[in-house]
């Protein structure tokens, strides 16, 4: 029996960077392959799928994102992530799994193994796949691209789980859209470099980033109906190299929520409209750039067939392990495998966190928090269950 902690503690302490998973694809094939899977490396970049063929029956698809993200970590476990890595931008930044990927990894190489253990009981086809660039929305769409299912055979389902910032032990599951779609934009201002003492002679570009900023708050609250949710955030904002020098340009980076496109095209036009009214009443010499990338479409777990995954869970794991319901704001490019296919996509959440001695008061980590890391039980022995229960309830 693979030993799935000493799996998760390599990957967790050896994360890397969106389209940059060697080591991990690598140490996933080779952990698959004894299983008896047909496994295909490189699949859409650093993508590896196993194929399990045990007679006839559906084909299902069993899928978890690999990527980590470039983030200091700073949850004093004694196997934290001191990894750094180069970014596309050529820079030098810190690299962890804050949002869970090794655990979804590591569950889903259990699950494939147990599954294999207990082959006489179901028939059909497993397709394991392990997909890059999550974290960039791209990474599902890369393999299909590369011919995904062409190669592998086309799933009757398509079959995802996370992480997140609940009871560990517990699931969460939603019927319909479940997660938002994304948005993101690269916003370059363009100003009047000069001297700080002097800056009636300078078109000022971080005074003017700054009024973007602050209007681009405003869009959600003043442009979208209050009983429809989208949100905006800026999460990068660079300029400049001394106090004493007003640069030339400001650039700032802006990720957008939406659960339908209509809302989305608001959002996305408000803020253009914005930045190029805010560089228009500063006065700059140029107008500015917006670059749209990153799009990734809401998730949508189907109703039906997340019925009859959730009967599964509910007969497994008892009803008082479910919370029904749940949907969040965060974003997912799993949905484009069921949508390229044509099948139906079943998501479902699992819990990380320990409560039973939870201080009054403090801070529950969210995904993507330096602080965010799972307790790696009950959570893993979790996680590989409901691969296997949601798995066995489509196969014959």
């Amino acid at each position: 029996m693979t030993d799935l902690r000493e799996l998760y503690l390599d990957l967790h302490q050896h994360p890397e960077l969106s389209l940059q998973e060697f080591r991990t694809a690598g140490l996933l094939a080779d952990a698959l392959r004894p299983f008896g899977f047909e496994v295909t490396t490189d699949v859409g970049g650093t993508g590896v799928v196993g194929v399990l063929r045990n007679g006839d029956g559906p084909v299902v698809l069993l899928r978890a994102d690999i990527d980590a993200l470039p983030v200091e970590e700073k949850t004093g476990l004694p196997y934290a992530s001191t990894a750094r890595a180069t970014n596309s931008d050529g820079e030098d930044v810190p690299v962890a799994h804050a949002c869970g990927h090794d655990m979804h990894a590591t569950c889903l190489i259990g699950a494939a193994e147990r599954l294999v253990h207990t082959r006489a009981e179901w028939s059909g086809t497993l397709l394991v796949v392990f997909q890059p660039a999550e974290e960039l929305g791209c990474g599902a769409r890369n393999m299909v691209d590369d011919g995904l299912f062409d190669r592998f055979g086309k799933p009757d389902v398509v079959l995802a789980q996370h992480v997140g910032p609940l009871p560990a032990g517990m699931i969460a599951y939603g019927s319909g859209p479940v997660m938002a779609a994304s948005d993101a934009a690269r916003i370059t201002l363009y100003g009047r470099g000069g001297h700080g003492s002097a800056p009636e002679t300078t078109v000022d570009p971080v005074l003017m980033a700054a009024h973007v900023v602050v209007r681009l708050q405003g869009i959600v609250s003043r442009e979208i109906s209050p009983s429809e949710r989208a949100v905006v955030t800026v999460g990068r904002l660079q300029s400049g190299t001394k106090s004493n020098v007003i640069p030339e340009t400001a650039e700032i980076g802006v990720s957008i929520r939406t659960f339908s496109e209509h809302n989305a095209g608001i959002v996305r036009s408000a803020v253009e409209r914005i930045v190029r009214a805010e560089a228009a009443a500063s006065g700059a010499p140029r107008e500015p750039e917006i670059e749209w990338h990153g799009a990734t479409p809401v998730l949508t777990s189907d109703p039906d067939a997340t019925a009859r995954t959730v009967a599964a869970f509910t007969e497994h794991f008892g009803a008082e392990r479910l919370i029904p319901n749940a949907s969040v704001n965060a974003s997912e490019d799993v949905g484009v495998f069921g949508t390229a296919a044509g099948v139906p996509t079943v998501f479902w959440f699992f819990g990380g966190v320990d409560f039973s001695n939870w201080e009054p008061g403090r801070a529950v980590a969210m995904n993507h928090s330096p602080e965010f890391a799972p307790e790696i039980e009950p959570t893993l022995t979790t996680g590989v269950e409901a691969l296997v229960v949601a798995a066995r309830a489509w196969l014959s």
